[in-house]
């Protein structure tokens, strides 16, 4: 009997083990198609259709994995899609292939935990919490101070022009609703049907026929609402026409020191000067950190006799370009500011008393017109907050090479030739909070300046440019890119690219970008996220409920047997 019962207990753990290979496999295929989603290494542009189904088999093992299991699973299948989708993470730092898809890995081990209690504690209508929790997790992930925003499933459908209109009133949250409502529902189904349920499809579609209809109504007032929205803003007519020179000098981001500054300043200055010779621009941009030595540091402080004179007269040789240029020049450029205000800005050992912003600054008239410090800092490389909690790390982000930036607190407009523009530096377009702050305070244009030259992978910039497009359509306002490598382009307010530049190459384009003066602010400008704050007090309080429910309903159970 005893021999019996050790064979019953070794055919069960074989089971058990069998059906979680099985769960793996499942979520790592999962994980690699909804990867192809987005811009990638299979495919360059992604294809945004498959981000609809990829992950019907995800919500299905969260409804079988037991929950032993499902939290494990969760961290998995976080680690494993990030690998796949943000690959191009190995060009920026050993360090950040692996620490993004970790940091991933637990926030989705999260949902993970969230997810399974959604469909245990609902039987009936769990896969529309959900839904909601879905939406809440894209939302609270990107929100913190690690918080990275690639690979939320709205930014698949960038191309699907009539699909993403609704962005101008609930941003990306409304999209990501739609997007995802339909797969938890279709994987109840699927884990259902492979366990055995005798239920048929279509009997599992009458019954919830109530669920069917919204979500058509829902899907169908989305497109409707889309196609009149992408016909208004194509007929519509602009105010004005803003001529813009964009050039691209394609610089190796991890090169420095002098001779690199002046050798891309040389490269700028002569493309500059090439589309100066053949069309007239109302303004010329360069990229974030176009040019390096900081324009403000040397012409607020004197640096003679200190050893920097070379760069002071760099400087000067852009002061000098600028005053001859004859039209605005808008550039990348660090704002190097007093440390110590006790102190002289160059030491007694030679170095500088010197903080720095990340910044644009819009040079005219042979000065510094106005300067934007970059306020949402790039996570771990260019800010990490936590120096007395967690010494450790930031000691070893210190012996990795990076270093950290002052953060700005501004939403600042520039305004050139009647032009009233902002300009979101490189990482800062992936969060629509930002944009719709810059439209709020009076920008009619969006001026995108990025730097992704280190990827060395074109998947990577065209990641960066989709999420980009959203800025357009939430705020209506068109942007302009100016990269140092890509994608530079232009996006209309209905979040079509227009006119790429090829990636990786040095060059210039003149684009004719649509200025919409004034007019109503977006719904989505007036209440930023609002619909992501809904999905995250309504997951809250969903999830609240189902716990009171359960445990009144075992206390039933128990008080019957009693």
């Amino acid at each position: 009997m005893r021999n019996n019962s050790l064979k019953t207990i070794r055919r069960h753990s074989a089971g058990s083990l069998r059906t979680v290979c099985s769960e793996v496999l499942v979520l790592a295929a999962s994980a690699f198609v909804f990867s192809i989603a987005f811009p990638g290494f299979m495919v360059p542009d992604g294809l945004g259709f498959v981000a609809f189904f990829a992950l019907i088999p995800v919500f299905a093992v969260i409804r079988h994995a037991s929950w032993k299991h499902v939290w494990w699973e969760g961290f998995f299948f976080g680690f494993a899609f990030y690998l796949f989708f943000a690959y191009w993470l190995k060009s920026f730092h050993a360090l950040a292939i692996v620490l993004i898809p970790v940091i991933k890995a637990f926030e989705m081990m999260l949902c993970f935990i969230a997810l399974k209690a959604a469909d245990s504690f609902f039987k009936r209508f769990g896969y529309v919490v959900q839904a909601i929790i879905w939406v809440a997790y894209a939302y609270l992930s990107e929100s913190w101070f690690a918080g990275f925003s690639y690979g939320n499933i709205a930014y698949a459908f960038y191309s699907y022009t009539w699909f993403v209109q609704i962005a101008d009133i609930t941003g990306i949250w409304g999209i990501a609703f739609l997007a995802i409502l339909p797969q938890p529902f279709l994987g109840r189904f699927l884990c259902d049907a492979i366990g055995g349920a005798s239920e048929r499809f279509p009997g599992y579609l009458r019954r919830h026929i109530i669920f069917i209809a919204v979500y058509a109504v829902l899907l169908a007032s989305d497109l409707i609402y889309g196609a009149v929205r992408t016909s208004e803003w194509r007929a519509k007519e602009p105010d004005r026409i803003w001529d813009v020179v964009a050039v691209q000098h394609n610089h190796d981001s991890w090169q420095g020191g002098y001779y690199t500054y002046l050798h891309n300043f040389n490269n700028l200055r002569r493309y500059t000067l090439e589309a100066m010779s053949q069309v007239d621009p109302d303004i010329v941009i360069w990229s974030e950190t176009a040019f390096v030595p900081s324009v403000a540091w040397h012409t607020n402080y004197s640096t003679e006799g200190s050893g920097y004179e070379v760069t002071a007269a760099l400087v000067n040789d852009f002061v000098s370009f600028g005053e001859n240029l004859g039209v605005p020049l808008l550039t990348g450029n660090p704002e190097g500011v007093i440390d110590d205000p006790s102190l002289p800005p160059i030491l007694e050992d030679g170095s500088t008393n010197r903080m720095d912003y990340n910044t644009v600054i819009l040079f005219d008239d042979g000065e510094i017109k106005e300067t934007y410090r970059k306020q949402h800092l790039v996570p771990f490389t260019e800010h990490f907050p936590y120096e007395e909690e967690l010494p450790w790390l930031y000691n070893l982000l210190l012996a990795n090479d990076y270093n950290w930036w002052l953060q700005g607190d501004e939403p600042v407009v520039f305004v050139s030739d009647g032009v009233h523009f902002s300009t979101p530096i490189c990482f800062e377009d992936n969060f629509g909070y930002l944009s719709a702050e810059f439209a709020a305070a009076g920008a009619d244009v969006i001026v995108n300046m990025s730097n992704d030259n280190w990827s060395k992978k074109v998947s990577a910039e065209m990641q960066h440019a989709a999420m980009g497009s959203f800025r357009s359509v939430e705020t209506r306002k068109a942007t302009i890119r100016g990269t140092n490598s890509g994608i530079t382009c232009l996006i209309t307010p209905e979040g079509t690219i227009h006119d790429r530049m090829e990636p990786f190459v040095m060059g210039w384009h003149l684009y004719h970008v649509p200025v919409y003066e004034g007019g109503e602010e977006t719904f989505y400008v007036r209440h930023i996220d609002l619909f992501a704050h809904i999905a995250v007090y309504a997951s809250w309080a969903l999830l609240a409920v189902g716990a009171l429910m359960r445990i009144a309903s075992l206390v039933s159970k128990r008080g019957r047997k009693g």
